[in-house]
């Protein structure tokens, strides 16, 4: 794929395309979004959440959603996207397919688990899990990407963890990274530095970016300066930015009542009117809030709203600090 499609199908002006679904939030019964209790039945057994995925994934489509994303670390979201890829060849053959590798899910479909999920960028982990994601998506993986890089990583200093993605890379299949935690900016550059053979390895960038969280934006257009295409994940903060929100904060609600919009739909918005941003994604758990999602394809901000929301941004360690108490439910 190259960054080619992905950036074909998600053009400026794309609309919907240029937001894509994230699985994280219905792959798996337990997460750390707020407002679940609401979004998703008390019981959550296997066959409950695959429905909800295929909701989703039919009404994205439907709206004009062309890039998915799972994780091995989503609990079964690459079996739920493999079957309704298999009920949809012709959805099959317009989408875009990205899944990562580097977390294994542990918590047995359990909501209450004390680990849900556990680390690993060593080589051995990737061979298991991209077996696992073979057998599952086949080759309709379009982008594989290592799983929330942050710059003390292996995986952005193992040659032979390059030599493995770069052989993956000459099968057709896309290599990006992921990033997580307060210093971002710097396992970007990091990545974008790694080459094997004189050609660089990772093509894809994926990060969270947000309003309150903003820190990666420089790294993030550089990445896009240099070709690569830039996924954006969190963009409403794990719910903080919606609703579901215990409160909003203030020039988030002073926003969404000028322009009649719901918070989500600002947020989104906003990070859609960065020009280094290919595709944001939506991580809905219900077919409403992926309409409200969507709304922001054609949400335009002017510069002083765009301003007054600049406002919301936290320290970095601030925001990460509070996402790691979140729990999951």
């Amino acid at each position: 794929m190259g960054v080619g499609r992905l950036a074909e199908i998600a053009a400026p002006g794309a609309g919907a395309a240029r937001i894509g679904l994230g699985l994280a939030a219905v792959g798996r019964p337990a997460y750390i979004n707020l407002g679940r209790d609401r979004d998703l039945p008390a019981e959550r057994p296997v066959e409950v959440m695959r429905r909800r995925s295929h909701e989703l994934l039919d009404a994205a489509y439907a709206a004009g959603v062309r890039y998915l994303d799972a994780a091995r670390s989503y609990g079964r979201a690459e079996e739920f996207l493999a079957d309704w890829l298999l009920e949809r060849p012709d959805a099959a053959r317009d989408v875009v397919v990205g899944s990562k590798w580097g977390y294994t899910y542990v918590a047995e479909w359990r909501t209450d688990a004390e680990t849900h999920e556990v680390k690993d960028h060593g080589v051995e982990t990737f061979e298991r899990q991209r077996e696992l994601t073979d057998a599952l998506l086949g080759d309709r993986l379009d982008l594989y990407q290592i799983h929330s890089v942050t710059p003390e990583s292996p995986a952005l200093t193992d040659p032979g963890l390059h030599a493995r993605l770069a052989g993956l890379a000459a099968e057709g299949v896309t290599v990006g990274v992921s990033t997580s935690g307060p210093r971002q900016a710097e396992a970007i550059r990091a990545a974008l530095a790694v080459e094997v053979d004189g050609r660089p390895l990772f093509r894809t960038v994926q990060s969270t970016y947000n309003l309150l969280e903003p820190s990666a934006g420089a790294a993030l257009a550089e990445a896009h300066a240099a070709g690569r295409a830039v996924i954006v994940k969190e963009a409403v903060a794990n719910g903080r930015l919606t609703a579901a929100a215990e409160r909003l904060p203030e020039a988030l609600r002073r926003v969404t009542e000028e322009t009649g919009a719901t918070p989500d739909a600002v947020a989104l918005a906003a990070v859609l009117h960065r020009p280094w941003v290919t595709v944001v994604l939506s991580g809905a758990a219900t077919t409403d809030q992926l309409r409200s999602n969507l709304a922001a394809a054609d949400l335009r901000l002017d510069e002083s709203r765009l301003a007054q929301l600049e406002e919301l941004a936290e320290p970095a360690e601030t925001y990460w600090r509070h996402r790691s108490e979140l729990p999951w439910a």
